[in-house]
């Protein structure tokens, strides 16, 4: 925040200057055990660390009230009413502090009892944590203690099953192995299971004496928040020798949350614990995201804030105008003392500054902020128990992790989405590898399910030589053994497998999708990966032999070399590197292999939309292994820039390759994509499609999708046309291609889509990107991105490949900051697509296969990505049509409120003389108007759910905040004040003609604010009712409840005396207006007239401009009837001949004759085709077992 002071700057000096410069270090060092180094090893010095308790709560017993006022108060309505609560403390005010100072109190007090109570659970959470019992080991002997009272340097038991109470260096296990398995679910939401190490040296401590005889320290670096990184190293003493030092990377570290399985028992040692674990370290929240809504809603209040200091200050001076008459000013019955006399003039005009000001100060909504919290927190419900978003598949449903954004989901503008995992299913399947030229097209292989009859190897092209032979075997070995993937097998009997058939029954478990697919579609050409044993990978060769391999180092994959490598020795001691990677990383390290043979191949599956990778290898010798080893291992014992130094050693390794061969594999769509895509481009959405894969892999999808259409003209913008041209040319010559179509016809800026004209796609690589976003150095004219901005705006879907992850970032900054300021929506599944989801307007996680760090990091999160037409075109555009009407209401209401107070101050000479009670000023907004506008904006739907699906253009009517422009607030304002000038002068006429009841008694001031605020209540709640289009059981009860609770109040409140109340100026007020005739027949009479503008503005809109949304709700029938080339399957009418046994059916069938499109539904084991009544054709049908068809006018479609 700007202005605040950055106490962390603060802490940091007095720290370094206060406790010695030496607690500054950027590593912290660990005695294992707490046992001192060997005398001469190091100096030991003992640090002070923090205790193993967990704080995830804000408050404490005594720093409850204070802190949770300060936080209520930095808003500013909140600090705003405080100041006109005190004024009215303070000076002689119209009305008392109670009609402020209770609404106040009563936002405040439910804020913090909601927030007290949130804070209790965390409380309940923490304690439970930090109680729960921990096993360590004191003097070789086991003891249990709680887990708040861990230690830095205490050694921890943990058993199979429990979670890591703390950090944990893994030191050893229960496997002989030194490894154990571990699920991460509670961290990142990966269920998978991951292996973790420990360090040779230390894996043979198998028993509590053994573990307690181990003396060895830890380096590592403070604590950090990222959950995949670590830099550490460890130093073994062993008797008098120099101490054994090996490296600690994330491999080593068992993190607190995570859980132990299938593993008896592991120990480690804490390193991080409390408040400094990575765990507690992600409690932070993310950046706070603002709505358009909330900022309209911001922009409105200051101009309410100036329409009321203009009241105060009009009525301050009339009243120095009107007290000019001395007569005015000392009438004989009213004096002044000599004291109020000699009073400064200017501050007794100050002072009835401030009181009209308090007398004006509800046309501030202070209910307005309570009311749009409790409908954002109770609406985003109807996100999660939405039944048509649950995915049976996975079994997961909707989240929703902040309920802030929940309109924005109705004003999104543009969609950057992912492709791997988000517009596919990341469900690998192999479809050929290609070795030397020749390919190899294994039967049918499904992730995870191997079917039986499919061995053997289809042949293309030519047979390989002897030479082939070896080539070829050694890349079936590359794929089994250049992996991370993980066996969980129960057919091993010491070693070797019962029989070969077993090897069909092994699962594989990998973090990667692609890793499984390549395994077990080598496993299908002849070669099983069985496990790995003892650093020692075993597969399983065509001749049912078990060959052995040692893994001697894995140089790991990271999304910038985008490749990954292995070096194992072989059984007669050959030493080879294996390498896999994108084509783009390999293709430059290879020296030999038939590379143009195997890039043709690569291009052309590209093309058909498959993932490809390829194959290299070296052989090493002895010398080079050991240059090898020990340019790793400086690197790996490294503190500083590890990652850096790894980088640039692996480069070194990974080169001189030779190439053998490329895979294929297929990323299916995922279901129901393209159907979304082209809803989305209907409802004036532009998608952008931004992915790490090569350009012709992507376009493929982008094709599949209907993201790139038939006749969309696909535009370049790469590496390969800017070395042909400048960056400038291919610009320029873009822009005026692009600019010449869309000048020569109207374009409709928001579709995107359509069929007379000429649509464009743009095709952008990272490297292209990089280019434009550079700053130029030449002084020459022109913007490289606002011309790049230009071309994306009039092209219909963008493409983005070879996308790094901060570059997704940089797309979605981009647009977002660009002149239109639009609103942006990124969609993911990955932890690549983090910085994306956070940049964006709206931020949305697909709960997928690669982990939940997406998820975790977005705003909401769905199953798959074909719940995002509901989410947007669904509840986005009813969440943001009922907030807006609550706005608007808001205002509208107080309006009404407040300027027949502004008008009675010109008839009671400007004295501050207020127009209700106190009573009616406190309970308007809290009461009598508050619970019809919530369940408004919590139930209302303008068209039905089906229609907004059905017809996606819908959503344009609501499209860059249509309700909340100033247009529609100025109108809203006009009649609020209309109608309060009904309200005042209608009661003013009609009590200065008769202001005698029957009995002669007269009416007098309260009588006429009662009557008019009668009024006022009847309108604005009638409004509402007007405005209510879904009627349900409980707007019925609400509205109609509100104003039969407000004659009651009011007949209770002026019926009976208050022994509580000093004085009671509305004793028998209300009954005796009630009493009179001419009353009830002007409150009628007013109300039609208040109500009646805006019912003529109505019908001749919906007549003369409807909006398209008007047309749909004047002919639903219609609507419901017709079905666009757009229109989605799953969104047809049901049959309305339901029965139990639909539910047990098969899914149904879809097929596709020109535009029309049948659904297919199952009863009673007979297919019927039913087309919907818009046809105009009876639901004649025929039974056939291989073809189905429908008979009627003349009219046959195929299924």
């Amino acid at each position: 925040m700007a202005g605040t002071i950055d106490c962390s700057f603060i802490r940091t000096l007095i720290n370094r200057y206060c406790a010695g410069e030496e607690n500054w270090v950027d590593s912290r060092t660990i005695y294992v055990g707490h046992k001192e180094p060997p005398p001469g090893a190091e100096a030991y010095i003992p640090q002070k660390y923090p205790d193993n308790r967990i704080v995830s709560s804000k408050y404490t017993f005594w720093n409850f009230i204070p802190k949770n006022l300060f936080e209520q108060f930095r808003r500013i309505a909140n600090f705003y009413f405080l100041i006109i609560f005190l004024v009215q403390l303070i000076i002689d005010t119209p009305t008392s502090p109670v009609t402020s100072g209770l609404p106040l109190f009563f936002v405040i007090a439910v804020t913090a009892i909601k927030q007290g109570y949130e804070d209790w659970l965390r409380h309940k959470a923490d304690n439970a944590m930090n109680q729960c019992p921990v096993h360590f080991i004191q003097h070789g002997k086991l003891v249990r203690k709680q887990s708040r009272n861990l230690r830095v340097g205490d050694i921890v038991m943990v058993n199979d099953g429990e979670t890591f109470p703390c950090d944990l260096i893994f030191l050893s296990s229960s496997r002989e192995d030194g490894t154990c398995y571990v699920t991460t679910a509670s961290l990142d939401g990966e269920s998978s299971h991951k292996t973790y190490y420990a360090v040779q040296e230390t894996k043979g401590f198998q028993t509590e004496e053994d573990i307690d005889s181990l003396h060895a320290t830890i380096e590592c670096e403070q604590p950090q928040p990222d959950l995949y990184k670590f830099v550490g190293r460890v130093h073994v003493y062993q008797e008098r020798n120099d101490p054994i030092v090996r490296s600690l990377g994330s491999e080593n570290l068992l993190l607190r949350g995570a859980s132990l399985k299938n593993t008896e028992k592991i120990f480690g040692v804490a390193i991080y614990t409390g408040m400094e674990t990575k765990m507690a370290l992600n409690y932070q929240s993310k950046s706070q995201k603002r709505s358009v809504v909330e900022k309209s809603m911001n922009a409105f209040l200051i101009v309410y804030l100036c329409i009321l200091i203009s009241k105060a200050l009009i009525n301050t001076v009339l009243k120095y105008v009107w007290q000019s008459d001395p007569f005015r000013d000392e009438p004989w019955f009213n004096q002044k003392t000599e004291a109020e006399r000699q009073r400064n003039l200017f501050l007794r005009a100050f002072t009835d500054f401030l009181a009209f000001m308090v007398l004006f100060n509800y046309i501030i909504p202070v209910s307005m902020y309570v009311t749009v919290e409790m409908q954002k927190f109770l609406g985003s419900y109807f996100i999660t128990w939405d039944e048509d978003m649950f995915d049976e598949e996975t079994g997961e449903g909707p989240l929703v992790n902040t309920s802030d954004l929940n309109e924005e989901l109705g004003q999104v503008e543009y969609i950057f989405t992912d492709k791997t995992g988000t517009l596919t299913e990341n469900n690998m399947e192999f479809i050929e590898c290609c070795i030397e030229g020749n390919v190899y097209v294994p039967h049918v292989i499904c992730n995870g399910q191997i079917l039986p009859d499919s061995g053997g190897i289809d042949m293309i092209d030519s047979s390989p030589g002897v030479s082939g032979k070896e080539r070829e075997e050694l890349f079936f070995r590359a794929l089994c053994l250049c992996h991370t993937v993980q066996v969980k097998d129960d057919g091993f009997v010491d070693g070797a497998k019962k029989s070969p058939d077993s090897s069909r029954s092994c699962i594989y478990i990998s973090s990667s999708p692609d890793e499984v697919a390549l395994v077990e579609g080598v496993q299908r050409l002849g070669f099983t990966y069985l496990r790995l044993k003892d650093n020692y990978m075993e597969l399983l060769n065509r001749d049912n032999d078990i060959e052995r391999y040692e893994l001697l180092e894995i140089l790991t994959f990271d999304s910038v070399r985008r490749r990954m490598s292995v070096i194992v020795r072989s059984a007669t001691g050959d030493i080879y590197l294996f390498c896999k990677g994108a084509d783009s990383s390999i293709f430059p390290r290879v020296t030999e292999g038939k590379v143009d043979q195997i890039r043709s191949r690569v291009e052309h599956n590209a093309v058909e939309g498959l993932r490809t990778l390829c194959v290299a290898y070296k052989k090493l010798s002895q010398e080079e292994y050991d240059e090898v080893c020990e340019l790793l291992h400086t690197a790996r014992v490294a503190l500083q820039e590890r990652e850096k130094k790894l980088g640039e050693a692996y480069d070194h390794i990974e080169t001189n390759l030779i190439l053998l061969g490329a895979t294929a594999v297929e990323d299916r769509l995922q279901e129901k994509a393209a159907d979304t895509i082209e809803a989305l481009q209907k409802a004036g959405i532009k998608v952008w499609v931004l992915t790490g894969d090569k350009m012709e892999t992507a376009a493929a999808t982008c094709y599949a999708c209907k993201l790139f259409r038939r006749n969309t003209q696909v535009l370049e913008l790469t590496t390969k046309k800017i070395e042909e041209q400048s960056l400038h040319d291919v610009l320029f010559e873009l822009s005026k291609t692009v600019l010449r179509h869309s000048g020569s016809m109207t374009r409709d800026s928001f579709s995107g889509l359509s069929a007379d004209m000429q649509d464009f796609g743009l095709i952008i690589d990272g490297a292209a990107l990089s280019l434009i976003m550079k700053p130029r150095q030449t002084g020459s004219s022109g913007n490289y991105r606002e011309i790049f901005l230009e071309i994306c705006r009039n092209c219909s879907a963008v493409l983005c490949c070879r996308m790094a992850p901060l570059q997704k970032a940089q797309i979605v900054k981009l647009i977002k900051l660009s002149k239109e300021h639009p609103i942006t929506l990124a969609i993911g599944d990955g932890a690549n697509d983090v910085s994306m989801i956070l940049e964006a307007h709206v931020g949305i996680g697909v709960i997928g296969k690669e982990g939940r760090q997406a998820a975790r990091n977005s705003d909401y999160a769905i199953p798959k990505f074909k719940h995002l037409k509901k989410m947007l075109l669904v509840h986005g555009h009813f969440y943001y049509i009922r907030i807006s009407e609550l706005v608007q209401y808001f205002f509208y209401k107080n309006v009404c409120f407040i300027f027949p107070q502004f008008l009675y101050q010109f008839f009671c000479g400007f004295s501050q003389q207020p127009l209700y009670d106190t009573a009616y000023l406190t309970l308007y907004n809290i009461s009598f108007t508050s619970l019809p506008i919530l369940m408004y904006s919590l139930m209302e739907q303008h068209v039905t759910s089906d229609m907004l699906k059905r017809d996606p253009s819908l959503y344009r009517d609501i499209a860059k905040n249509a309700l909340l422009r100033w247009r529609v607030f100025i109108y809203w304002t006009f009649l609020g004040v209309f109608d309060a000038l009904v309200f005042f002068f209608g009661a003013y006429l009609l009590l200065e003609n008769m202001a005698v009841t029957i009995n002669g008694q007269v009416f007098g001031n309260w009588t006429f604010g009662t009557l008019v605020f009668t009024v006022l209540v009847f309108t604005v709640t009638l409004k509402l009712a007007l405005d209510t289009h879904y009627w349900t059981w409980i707007n019925h009860f609400v509205i109609w409840g509100s104003l039969i609770f407000y004659i009651v109040f009011s007949l209770l409140w002026g019926g009976i005396i208050w022994p509580f109340l000093s004085y009671q100026r509305m004793y028998f007020v209300f009954i005796q207006m009630l009493s009179s005739g001419p009353v009830w027949m002007c409150i009628i009479l007013l109300i039609i007239i208040s109500l009646l503008p805006d019912i003529i503005k109505k019908i001749l809109c919906r007549q003369l401009w409807p909006t398209a949304t008007e047309r749909t709700q004047n002919s639903p029938r219609q609507c419901q009837d017709h079905i666009s080339e757009f229109t989605p399957l799953a969104s047809l009418p049901s049959p309305s001949y339901r029965s139990n046994e639909l539910t047990s059916s098969p899914p149904a069938t879809r097929s596709h004759s020109h535009s029309k499109k049948v659904m297919l539904t199952y009863w009673n084991s007979h297919d019927y085709s039913v087309l919907p009544l818009g046809f105009n054709f009876s639901n004649n049908y025929c039974k056939s077992s291989a073809r189905h068809c429908y008979r009627g006018s003349g009219l046959e479609t195929p299924v």
